[in-house]
């Protein structure tokens, strides 16, 4: 008997009998490569990581609700077939938003062979409008963690204090229990936040990072106008990926909407690069 240990530290034996070929993949190496990953896993990587207070099954589509926070955490993430047809699916996508009081939308994946780009057309045929149009990308987490993270500047935590909640901003009002829900929900996640000048209240950088599996996810990254060009976004995903490391990731997403030149820019400097884009198709008004 062999033993054989997964990616995910699982052992299982198999007979000698049957081994085929084999090899030892080195850990190091596979580290500092780009990650693989398919536009299913990481749709499921990031719904668990940035999760909706509210879901619901359709079939393969995941129905999602936070009180409008956010669009990823207020929309339809098709996940397979829906198991109707696409009006009656609708008809109760629809029903079900509206007794929360959102408008129904979908999330749509597309530039790549798993892609929702039928589901894309059906919808734009109904008049469903095109909106908030994004990309995921990814990176490999241990040449991100290298980067001169000065761990005494930051300060890690668990949960978000009111400053580090007031530097992200979108908090406030009717919807701050649904933004602290999400903000918090998912496997394992960590608020970094780089302090401000001495007497200052206000944090100079903030960022969130949620730890599952072999993927880090990165959101919520802000820096104060007053403290930009200091270096400071790099040394908050510095300092996160070096926990996500220590927690046993290896690689890193993060979504960003078109457009943010300036968060693009520090991106492509990370080592990110396009994995699929993603844009919301929203239901007309009655």
């Amino acid at each position: 008997m062999l033993r054989i240990t997964r990616r995910t530290g699982e052992t299982v034996e198999i007979p000698e009998a049957d081994l085929v070929a084999g090899k030892v993949v080195p850990t190091a190496p596979a580290r500092r490569r780009g990650p693989a990953a398919t536009v299913r896993e990481l749709q499921e990587i990031a719904a668990r990581g940035w999760p909706a207070r509210e879901s619901e099954r359709l079939g393969g589509w995941l129905l999602r609700a936070a009180g409008g926070f956010t669009a990823r955490a207020n929309s339809v993430l098709p996940l397979g077939d829906c198991g109707l047809p696409l009006a009656e699916a609708l008809e109760r996508v629809g029903a079900w938003y509206a007794e929360r009081g959102l408008p129904a939308c979908v999330q749509i994946t597309t530039g790549d062979p798993e892609a929702d780009e039928r589901l894309d057309a059906e919808l734009a045929a109904r008049g469903w409008s095109a909106e908030r149009h994004a990309l995921m990308r990814t990176a490999a987490l241990a040449p991100l963690a290298d980067r001169e993270a000065d761990a005494a500047k930051v300060l890690l935590s668990r949960e978000p204090d009111e400053a580090w909640l007031t530097a992200y901003g979108r908090t406030g009002g009717a919807g701050a229990e649904d933004a602290r829900a999400v903000l918090t929900g998912g496997p394992s996640v960590w608020f970094a936040t780089v302090p401000g000048a001495p007497g200052e209240t206000r944090p100079a950088a903030i960022a969130r990072c949620v730890i599952d599996g072999r993927w880090a996810g990165f959101a919520a990254l802000e820096v104060s106008p007053d403290r930009r060009r200091e270096g400071l976004g790099t040394l908050v995903m510095a300092r996160l990926a070096q926990q996500a490391l220590d927690e046993g990731a290896s690689a890193a997403y993060l979504q960003v909407e078109n457009g943010n030149t300036g968060a693009a820019a520090l991106y492509d400097g990370l080592g990110f690069t396009t994995h699929h884009a993603y844009h919301y198709r929203r239901a007309p008004l009655q």
